[in-house]
């Protein structure tokens, strides 16, 4: 009987044993997902930073350009 037991609680830590390695090897996988994503969300925040300079630039060139035009009609 007691060796029985012995055997079953052998067996049960064995299985938390590969089920602890599965669960550190998909960790560590979402953990490089994770970091590839924020990353990914950084390059992304930048290039939108651009974009938005751009844009207030060229607005700011339009709102000159009008201001020129309207200058040259007024005369």
């Amino acid at each position: 009987m007691q060796e029985q037991t012995i055997n079953v609680l052998t067996q049960k830590i064995g299985e938390l044993i590969e089920k602890y390695q599965e669960l550190q090897t998909q960790n560590e996988f979402l953990r490089q997902e994770l970091v590839k994503e924020k990353a990914q969300s950084e390059a992304k925040s930048v290039q939108i930073a651009k974009l938005e300079n751009d844009l207030i630039s060229k607005d700011v060139n339009a709102d000159d350009l009008l201001s020129k035009i309207e200058a040259v009609l007024k005369k």
